[in-house]
């Protein structure tokens, strides 16, 4: 194949094969990080047919953890962990050194020296992001005391990833190749001084400069009303801050791309940054996953299996017997404490990076990173199977509760229950699909107006808005049944669709007219073949945005002198757009 097609050849390889293995982990109830992976090692060296360049695969990786962390930057909420601090601080730092030990220890076995087993040991302590969030929405417990905890337990993850991701070159840097051998303390100590100033001066420099440059830009930038201009704008933000950290301050571009995201998630515009990035953080977040599986060789399988066997056992029993025992050591019943345990069991991305940087940097032998994948393919595989089991063990305590009315576990499960449960005796509502802000003057108008509303909405901040209006709101992806089902659609008069997204609404409606095929669906559309798509999915009527608004735009000019007709006793003038006509109903 010619030099040239490189690039072109693996990323049309790469989603391809990312596109249908993962769609088929979704059909079997499993993450699709599953599937990426497995894409990763079907491109990868080690099994036959195609193999992706090896020397452009890290640099798509890389590209990919740079959008990685800036999504986790621009999501970082100190408020959420504010509100658990007391136990996801400490907890967290526990399980973190809890399961850092364990992985330590099983590298000692291994006879790897003692720098490489606690590179090992911290890829094994940080749970999935995409993954834990999935099972939480999926669960409907992302606004419950369990939710709370959980996510605040990973936003401290996080953190101490990317700690470790500004200390691990430092380290590297002293121990060298000699990893095992003994290293003057007073050099660790300059190495990691020397890093920290660094780090300090960046975040200084972000903190006075970038936090007054970043919002400016952006609001300029938007007022261009241009969104490709917006788009490339927000790119430029992270790229730009990550490039620019690792040249002028050697920090990682880890470190630059999570900051700047922070900044920008302080920014009123932070909303419309995440949703304008999303696509291409997606895409190469992808990539990322991909690059990953290509370095795995799934021999180790075969060749090890009593070495994957423990690794799985540290993540998946390990620290999650960690968690349950901090848990329940704040007083906090079973349930929760169960919840917290199941919730992380696996790991995802962040030990991909940590272990890739571990292997780049000679501290960490390419066996621990085989090791590392190979644990994290299992355990998200059988996290769902965790869950299930708690559920069940849950659901049993529940009706035990009922039944004795006496169980302490059930207060904190009615707790979580009542912070969503619509009231029985509501019925004839709009369910209001997006508060963005189409679906927030939506609202506003027809709460104004006596009309009994339903929210939904998987942003928090935006949720926790609906509620201060006085709102009834349920937070996660319409798309979801349980998420569906709690907007009880069964007694709703009318849907309306404030979301930008017509093709995946199209889906949505069809799923929720098969559960009341009485109900009214409106949705907002761009163009003609969205509203045709909606239309044969069961909307009962696509306004075409566009359209609605040149039209109050002519009628706004209509009524404007010199065109506003001079009143006589004549009949009015015809309207810009005539009843016969209704837009795309």
């Amino acid at each position: 194949m010619p030099h040239h097609t490189e690039l072109i050849a693996i990323l049309t390889v790469g989603f391809v094969l990312a596109y249908a293995l993962g769609l088929a982990a979704h059909r079997l109830r499993l993450s699709p990080l599953v599937g990426y992976l497995v894409a990763g090692i079907i491109a990868g060296p080690f099994t036959p047919g195609f193999v992706g360049d090896q020397a452009l695969a890290p640099q798509l990786a890389e590209i990919g953890v740079i959008l990685l962390m800036f999504g986790v930057g621009l999501h970082f909420s100190i408020r959420d962990l504010m509100a658990v601090k007391h136990i996801a601080i400490p907890g967290a730092v526990v399980q973190i050194s809890v399961a850092t030990l364990l992985g330590w220890g099983l590298a000692a076995v291994m006879g790897w020296p003692t720098l490489h087993g606690i590179v090992f040991g911290f890829s094994l302590a940080t749970a999935s992001t995409v993954v834990l969030l999935r099972a939480m929405e999926q669960r409907r417990l992302l606004d419950t005391t369990r939710g709370r905890i959980a996510v605040g337990w990973l936003i401290v993850e996080d953190l101490a990833c990317v700690i470790a991701l500004v200390l691990m070159p430092a380290l590297a840097s002293v121990f060298g190749d000699a990893a095992g051998e003994p290293v003057p303390a007073s050099a660790v100590i300059v190495e990691i001084g020397k890093t920290l100033v660094q780090v300090a001066l960046f975040v200084a420099v972000m903190l006075v400069v970038g936090r007054r440059v970043i919002p400016w830009m952006l609001e300029r930038t938007a007022g261009t009303g241009s969104r490709e201009l917006f788009t490339l704008a927000v790119l430029s933000i992270a790229l730009g801050i990550a490039l620019g950290s690792a040249e002028l301050f050697g920090v990682s571009f880890a470190l630059g791309a999570f900051f700047a995201g922070m900044l920008l998630n302080e920014s009123e515009l932070s909303h419309k940054a995440a949703q304008d990035s999303l696509p291409m953080r997606d895409a190469f977040a992808v990539l990322f996953f991909v690059s990953v599986g290509m370095l795995f060789d799934p021999a180790i399988l075969v060749r090890e299996p009593l070495l994957v066997l423990a690794t799985t056992f540290i993540i998946m029993f390990g620290k999650s017997a960690a968690a349950y025992l901090i848990v329940r050591g704040f007083g906090h019943p079973k349930s929760t404490a169960l919840t917290i345990s199941a919730s992380l069991a696996q790991i995802g991305e962040f030990a991909f990076i940590i272990a890739a940087l571990g292997v780049s940097l000679g501290i960490l032998p390419e066996e621990g990173q085989d090791l590392v994948l190979a644990g994290a393919l299992i355990s998200i595989m059988l996290n769902p199977v965790s869950f299930a089991v708690v559920d069940r063990w849950i659901a049993r305590q529940e009706a035990s509760a009922r039944a004795e009315a006496s169980a302490a576990n059930d207060r904190e499960v009615a707790a979580d229950a009542a912070n969503h449960h619509l009231p029985d005796s509501l019925s004839g509502h709009a369910v209001v699909v997006g508060y963005g802000r189409v679906g927030q003057q939506l609202a506003s108008l027809l709460h104004g107006r006596g009309v009994p509303l339903v929210v939904v909405e998987d942003d928090a901040d935006r949720v926790d808005a609906a509620r201060a209006a006085g709102l009834h709101a349920v937070r996660g992806n319409v798309a979801a049944e349980a998420v569906m089902l709690e907007t009880a659609p069964q007694r709703a008069a009318m849907a309306v669709f404030a979301i930008p997204n017509a093709l995946e609404a199209g889906e949505t409606i069809a799923r929720l007219k098969a559960l009341n095929a009485a109900i009214t669906v409106l949705a907002r559309a761009h163009s003609e073949a969205e509203v045709k798509h909606l239309l044969e999915h069961g909307a009962d009527g696509a306004v075409l945005a566009e359209r609605e608004l040149a039209y109050s735009l002519a009628e706004m000019v209509m009524a404007t002198p010199p065109y506003r007709p001079a009143r006589t006793n004549a009949a009015a003038p015809a309207p810009v757009h005539p009843p016969s006509h209704p837009p795309s109903l």
